[in-house]
């Protein structure tokens, strides 16, 4: 029977309360530091970017952040937070100077949450304000206040002092924030501020050349052609291409990385489309002129409109209330400042040419092979047979349609086993009949003589591109034994060399599944790893029950719903730099048989080695 539904239902929540009861609002996924999109990244960059702002606003060079244990502490040199309402620009929320543009113009802090989601979400949370010879402090727990300090003369320099420790009662006691992502942080702030330097434990990170730098960096064999590098008032553009399959962006929104592009990055690639197009008076295919890109652009706009507090995502249309719109801004600044670069330099502009017309060239050559597979498929009645579908998916409009995912499984056993344990609204299973082939060094044509790839590129619907996509997690669920492993690295071969952008983009995962099952009458406990199965015995007692688990098929429905619904331990695959796939094939997938036996052998770790460490 139905509750009462009475005024004593309706609750009011302070905005503590509600950040801290609903901070995937405000900061995203929580997580425990594992991956760079987790919520302890967002924290800091939530912070760094008030100091971001003062810098834009011509307010101080330098911004400095330490990493103590859990503690991080920004340091910046801008105008500091008027003392008076110290208080009330850290913790009331929709409380700020953003909401001014003549203070803050074209800043990313706009709504007056991020540096109060900050103090909510943190076990202690001070800040420090220095202005003209005077400073104050106030500290936080859990977002209240605990103490404020009076004010007091000093003869530091201008500035904000913010430190913070994440509370692990909302993001777990193993919590730890990892060097690289910060760095990688740091380093686009670096990119995207020019003349700004900011430095981490004492190192200092510094661009002179911008985007420049960034692609440079990012690039790790040889560009086709030199790399173009435009400016003007509001926008910023570095391109090349490579010689990988697929495209590769970076875009930025007043300095915040736009992870999921939004309606800039949709205007660019249009704009570069139609501006070759006019250089070579030619009506290229948009797939080929953009096969192998890889550029970044970096706007300012006046006010812009994030799809989430989290900043993702550009919705913005328009680049200020009396601006043009976003498309006609990059439209034009392509036609003209890109169209100048080719004609003053024929050679890249040759360059370009041939890479469109090569891609051209191969994209007509599969169209008879993908003929030819799509009628054989037909009749053989083979289309996704190999497919258990789910009903949501990525491309619909239905609410659930970001948690859309795929399992790859191999064989009939695991599949069932997870098939019929799944929720069918939304996740969907594909059955390998065995070891796919290794694709290192074949053609795009491959997907299509392949029964099994051609199926599954099919499942995923991208062969004209990631727009169509039908699942936001494309996750490898293989047996956690060597062939196992081979299965695994085959299908990473697969997606690595002709649709990288599954992990440039945050679609691909590699499923974890418990090693070890260890119960008693009482309590059963999966254990992931050998050092979790020792803690499970020492919990359970040494007469407990161990199962190792051989395979996925072994695993009993009832069983495997634990390890795919809320709990699931999906570890996203990630890329430093597309241009390192080459490199990384040859060594893994190649006929290096020998290279790669030396490297096994020196690196072999013995049980004896595993137990000392």
């Amino acid at each position: 029977m139905a509750s009462n539904y009475t005024e004593d239902s309706i609750k009011t929540l302070s905005h503590v309360e509600h950040i801290r009861m609903r901070p995937g609002m405000y900061i995203g996924r929580l997580g425990s530091g594992s991956h760079a999109e987790d919520g302890i990244y967002v924290l800091l960059k939530e912070t760094i970017d008030n100091s971001i702002d003062e810098f834009t606003m011509g307010q101080g060079k330098k911004i400095e952040i330490e990493l103590t244990d859990r503690t991080i502490r920004v340091r910046d040199y801008g105008r500091g937070i008027p003392l008076g309402k110290l208080i009330d620009c850290v913790s009331i929320i929709n409380t700020g100077a953003k909401y001014d543009s003549e203070t803050f113009q074209k800043s990313v802090g706009l709504n007056g949450v991020g540096q109060k989601a900050v103090n909510a979400l943190s076990v202690y949370f001070s800040a420090q304000a220095i202005r003209e010879g005077e400073t104050r402090i106030v500290e936080f727990e859990q977002g209240k206040l605990r103490k404020d300090h009076k004010k007091q003369r000093t003869t530091e320099k201008n500035g904000t002092i913010i430190a913070f420790t994440p509370d692990e009662a909302l993001f777990g006691k193993d919590f730890k924030f990892r060097n690289e992502f910060i760095e990688e942080m740091l380093w686009n702030y670096a990119y995207l501020n020019r003349g700004l330097t900011l430095t981490f434990n004492g190192k200092a990170y510094k661009s002179e050349f911008g985007l420049k730098d960034l692609l440079t960096k990012k690039l790790t064999g040889e560009p086709l052609y030199p790399m173009a590098h435009l400016e003007a008032e509001d926008i910023e553009v570095a391109l090349t291409h490579g010689a990988h399959y697929g495209e590769e962006y970076y875009s930025f929104v007043n300095g915040q990385h736009t992870t999921m592009g939004g309606t800039h990055l949709t205007a660019f690639r249009e704009s570069l489309v139609a501006t070759l197009r006019n250089f070579f008076k030619k009506d290229y295919d948009a797939a080929d002129v953009r096969q192998s890109i890889i550029a970044a652009i970096s706007l300012r706009v006046q006010e812009p409109i994030f799809e989430s507090q989290t900043k993702t995502k550009l919705g913005s249309n328009d680049l200020g209330p009396k601006g043009p719109s976003i498309r006609q801004f990059i439209g034009q600044f392509l036609q003209q400042h890109l169209d100048n670069w080719l004609h003053r330099n024929p050679e890249a502009a040759d360059a370009i040419k041939r890479k469109i017309e090569d891609s051209e060239r191969e994209r007509k050559e599969l169209s008879g092979i993908r003929n030819l597979a799509r009628e054989r498929a037909k009749k053989a009645s083979l289309h996704n047979r190999k497919l258990r579908d789910c009903r949501v998916h990525l491309d619909s409009k239905d609410k659930r349609a970001e948690d859309s995912t795929l399992f790859i499984v191999e064989g009939d056993s695991a599949s069932g086993s997870l098939t019929s344990c799944r929720d069918v609204q939304t996740q969907a299973v594909f059955a390998l009949k065995g070891k796919p082939l290794n694709t290192f060094g074949l053609t795009k044509k491959v997907i299509y003589e392949n029964e099994e790839f051609h199926l599954l590129q099919s499942a995923l619907n991208i062969e004209e591109g990631m727009e169509t996509l039908r699942y936001n997690r494309v996750i490898i669920a293989t047996d956690a034994d060597v062939d196992g492993m081979h299965i695994r690295l085959l299908l990473l071969s697969f997606v690595l060399q002709f649709f990288p952008e599954l992990i440039t983009q945050g679609h691909l995962f590699i499923l974890e599944t418990p090693l070890f099952r260890v119960r008693n009458k009482k309590e059963t406990i999966y254990c992931y790893s050998e050092a979790e199965k020792q803690a499970a015995m020492h919990k359970l007692g040494q007469s407990a029950e161990i199962t190792r688990f051989k395979g996925l098929g072994e695993v009993s429905p009832a069983e495997f719903k634990d390890f795919i619904g809320e709990n699931i331990r999906a570890e996203k695959v990630t890329l430093d730099r597309l241009h390192d796939v080459n490199g990384l094939l040859t060594f893994y997938m190649g006929k290096n048989t020998p290279d790669r036996q030396d490297f096994i052998i020196g690196n072999l770790k013995v049980e004896k080695d595993l137990v000392e460490a």
